[in-house]
């Protein structure tokens, strides 16, 4: 789990779950959000892949959204820890 959350992408992924399952535009593929392409790659071919296959998200790639996924209930309570730390935090773990 501390591995999945290391990444800056990967948590926000996860904490928007939090706030809205599902997450249309797979918050940011399909929309100009992030504006940088090498970050869309990294997401699209590194991270949800990566949040696929530990179970914490579902991947719609055709309709480009993003739901919790059947193992996203375990790592819950890291993402709302981090959730309600996060005034608390290093910049670089917000």
């Amino acid at each position: 789990m501390f591995a999945t959350l290391a990444d800056r992408e990967r948590r926000r992924v996860l904490l928007a779950l939090l706030e809205h399952n599902p997450q249309p535009e797979v918050i940011g593929v399909g929309s100009d959000d992030f504006g940088d392409d090498r970050r869309l790659l990294q997401l699209t071919h590194a991270h949800l892949p990566k949040l696929e296959a530990a179970g914490y998200i579902e991947w719609d790639r055709d309709a480009h959204e993003v739901v919790k996924g059947p193992s996203f209930d375990e790592i819950r309570p890291l993402l709302e820890l981090l959730d309600a730390s996060e005034a608390d935090l290093p910049d670089d773990l917000r």
